[in-house]
């Protein structure tokens, strides 16, 4: 599924999995881009150890090219502070920074490839678009559904805990996400959306 790891050498794509560190954010909703960092880094071998551009960093082989991979520290609504000065650093242009994260307009475990867009009231997303100064990057949503009562703060509901059949649903979508991460940066944007959207 996945190539060998390489770890030297300049990254021409960057990924960004979004989420909140700390053991308090562990299991929420709106973590499900870490949980597809998790994934990807138990296939390559990945260790997240070099804390870079406020983010936990590696480098692997993904697609055939070389890419720098990060789980931003900064809390969700300020990871553009840690994607823009990444991507400034290597040089990496908008088209190859990919952005995984959750997505509450999906339903849990669904899986949706985007070539660009709005932030769609995503606070991260909201983030990255201002720092970077356009939308226009690709981005891998994992569906975490809703809460389904218009009154209910849509802010506890993505920090808030999965129960076992969430967590079951949202764990499989981030390992697809992690294999859809090859098939954008190997096959192209629009041969991955066919496949996984």
């Amino acid at each position: 599924m996945f190539f060998s790891s390489k770890r030297t050498g300049q990254p021409e794509w960057l990924i960004a999995f979004l989420g909140n560190p700390g053991a308090k954010y562990e299991k929420t909703r709106h973590n499900a881009g870490f949980m597809a960092a998790d994934a990807l880094a138990e296939a390559k071998g990945l260790k997240f150890h070099a804390l870079k551009f406020k983010a936990l960093t590696d480098i692997c082989d993904i697609g055939g090219k070389k890419a720098f991979i990060i789980k931003p520290q900064t809390f969700m609504n300020l990871s553009g502070d840690s994607v823009q000065p990444a991507a400034a650093f290597y040089k990496i242009p908008p088209e190859r920074i990919v952005v995984v994260c959750d997505d509450t307009a999906l339903p849990a475990g669904k899986l949706r490839i985007r070539r660009q867009g709005s932030a769609g009231g995503h606070n991260g997303l909201k983030s990255i678009i201002s720092s970077l100064g356009t939308d226009a990057f690709p981005r891998i949503k994992i569906g975490v559904g809703s809460p389904g009562n218009p009154e209910y703060d849509m802010i506890d509901w993505v920090i808030g805990k999965m129960s076992d059949r969430e967590s079951a649903e949202i764990n499989a979508a981030a390992k697809r996400a992690a294999e859809a991460l090859e098939a954008i940066i190997g096959l192209g944007i629009d041969a991955a959306m066919n496949k996984f959207n």
